[in-house]
């Protein structure tokens, strides 16, 4: 049997140059709705409350339907790894029906959502601000999913530091819009909160005509004429929903177990709701780390797939898996040893900085299971392999991770409960099962690699 290295530095260099730039976009974006909070507050108290709503109930939308088309991207370099550029322009053009297809949807929910606040007992003046944030916010959904389906394209391409480039022009695009519009300056209206929602959806549009311009003039795309009239072809079509909405319903399912995470510990008071938030933020914030590394992996073993190269993609996962680790151990590492400063950059309150910094140090472990597990999914999405994934982490999360979660943090069944640690640990169980069934499923596709996949034409 051919000896295949373990790892390769020349394609971690590789991994790594597709991964930083959009690490620094996922940060960019992250830093929107960070100057979106900070803004908000500063204005006042029950705008803040609505924006927070807002946000709770806008982004698992938005996440969910907009990594629909994330399966974009392997497709793309599939074809890129075959020298089938032209052939890529059909699976942008697909990419682009299905961003308007998923936006009217998008549309429709995000205006549609008083019922669901009169569920929450959200009633007067906050319920009529959330309401308008949300509708703000239903106009540029358009925006920001035609947005992706330019950005899958271009990474499907190995292209992501323009992407990067329009991220960063975005947050700064981001904080001068929001001062006008919230505190009504140079003549425009004082919009308070609702103010947040219509600077992020100017932002959206910027950020689609951005990536449309790029993808239109770049001496890189010039020459394939993307933006013309779309054309639609069925089985371009059927596969990018075959490959993208399991890929959708699993970010459904992680984004949501948190949200009922954070339903379920609200019982225990203020200072417990605070120190879960702190974790939650700092770590969501870490977490971006391997998920840009796993991105980088989906667009390396999609273009050596697309080329048959399976030696290379071999090497190209144990490279990945490298990186992932060491990342994970230095995050853990850090995270241990600061955690008591990290809670104080959010607080002064001694109280919930003890509690933070103690479920911070059980995030800490969090981090190497997690990192396994994304790195893994970003593999087999490169393979265009969604549905055992998607099943893998309904089981780790769902079955596994929030009722394991729910015994040890609010009942006694164990051990006493122990509140949000209870809740933390059950997502480490969770995450350890889901990163070792990821991980034996990829062993599966490897395996297979020597037969190769038929292409969609």
């Amino acid at each position: 049997m051919k000896y295949i290295p373990l790892c390769s530095l020349h394609e971690s260099r590789n991994i790594l140059s597709l991964a930083i730039p959009i690490l620094v976009a996922e940060l960019s974006k992250a830093a929107m709705g960070f100057v979106d909070t900070l803004m908000a507050a500063r204005y006042s108290a029950e705008d803040l409350a609505a924006v927070a709503l807002g946000s709770g109930i806008w982004l698992p939308v938005l996440i969910s339907l907009s990594s629909v088309l994330m399966a974009v991207t392997p497709m793309v370099a599939n074809h890129a790894g075959n020298h089938q550029l032209r052939r890529t322009r059909l699976i942008f053009h697909q990419g682009v029906l299905i961003a308007l297809c998923v936006s009217v949807l998008a549309w429709l929910i995000l205006r549609n959502m008083a019922p669901v606040l009169e569920m929450m007992q959200v009633s007067g003046s906050l319920k009529t601000k959330t309401l308008g944030y949300l509708e703000a916010l239903s106009w540029g959904v358009p925006g920001i999913m035609l947005y992706q389906a330019c950005r899958s394209y271009s990474e499907g391409l190995g292209k992501t530091q323009p992407l990067m480039k329009i991220g960063i022009f975005a947050l700064l695009c981001n904080i001068p819009l929001n001062y006008v519009l919230i505190y009504g300056k140079f003549g425009f209206p004082e919009l308070g909160g609702v103010g947040c929602g219509w600077a992020t959806t100017i932002v959206m549009w910027i950020m689609a005509l951005s990536g449309a311009a790029y993808l239109r003039y770049s001496r890189h795309f010039r020459h394939l004429n993307l933006i013309i009239r779309p054309r639609f072809k069925a089985v371009y079509f059927a596969n990018i929903l075959r490959i993208g909405v399991p890929i959708g319903f699993t970010m459904l399912i992680e984004v949501s177990m948190f949200s009922v995470i954070a339903l379920l510990i609200a019982r225990l008071g203020e200072q417990v709701i605070a120190a879960h938030q702190i974790t939650l933020s700092f770590t969501g914030m870490v977490f971006m780390i391997p998920l840009s590394i796993a991105m980088a992996l989906t667009i390396r073993i999609g273009q050596n797939i697309g080329r048959k190269d399976y030696h290379g993609a071999r090497v190209t996962a144990a490279s990945g898996y490298m990186i992932v680790i060491l990342t994970s151990i230095t995050t853990c590492t850090l995270i241990a040893l600061l955690s008591v400063p990290i809670a104080q950059l959010y607080t002064p309150d001694h109280d919930i900085v003890t509690l933070a910094s103690s479920l911070l140090l059980i995030a800490a472990i969090f981090q190497i299971p997690d990192a396994i597990q994304v790195a893994s999914a970003g593999l087999l999405r490169g393979h265009k392999d969604t549905v055992y994934p998607l099943l893998i982490v309904f089981t780790a999360y769902w079955l596994i991770g929030l009722p394991l979660g729910y015994t040890l943090g609010l009942t006694d069944l164990i051990t006493p409960a122990s509140g949000p640690k209870g809740f933390w640990l059950g997502m480490i169980a969770g995450l350890t099962v889901g990163a070792i069934l990821l991980l034996l499923r990829y062993r599966h596709i490897k395996r297979q690699c020597h037969i190769p996949a038929a292409s969609p034409h």
